[in-house]
């Protein structure tokens, strides 16, 4: 249990630094497309920071990790099959999983602004539930 809840831990730390970062940028319909690729890599790493806790989770749990071309969605519902986190957190992070995806194959001249003002805007909001439930999913293990 130590070992899940350090690694979980040094995860939110990382996941907050992060949102710290994007909370902080200037505002994005001003942004090059330069800086508006560092702002879609910084929702990148924002899910997978996620995606990392959730692994953690469901492994801590005894619960085998999918391995099919769906594996990213289907741990979310692992997620939310287990009682790690709430349906409500896993639509919220539905929408960054899609922007992940998106991000990892396209290229940055095809970002949008009007799909990322949104995800920046509900990064604080959909990082303190996440939290909240991990650490309650955390102290119920």
């Amino acid at each position: 249990m130590a070992k899940v809840r350090e690694l979980v831990e040094a995860e939110l730390e990382n996941i907050r630094q992060v949102v710290a970062e994007l909370t902080s940028a200037d505002s994005i319909p001003n942004l090059s497309s330069l800086e508006l690729t560092g702002v879609a890599a910084l929702i990148h790493n924002f899910y997978n920071g996620i995606e990392n806790i959730l692994k953690q989770m469901v492994v801590h749990l005894g619960v085998e990790l999918p391995h099919n071309s769906s594996w990213h969605r289907d741990l979310v519902n692992l997620g939310v099959s287990n009682g790690i986190i709430s349906e409500s957190t896993a639509e919220d992070l539905r929408r960054y999983l899609a922007f992940r995806h998106f991000f990892s194959h396209s290229y940055s001249f095809d970002l949008d602004k009007a799909r990322i003002i949104p995800l920046v805007k509900g990064i604080e909001g959909t990082f303190a539930s996440f939290t909240d439930e991990i650490n309650r999913a955390l102290k119920e293990s």
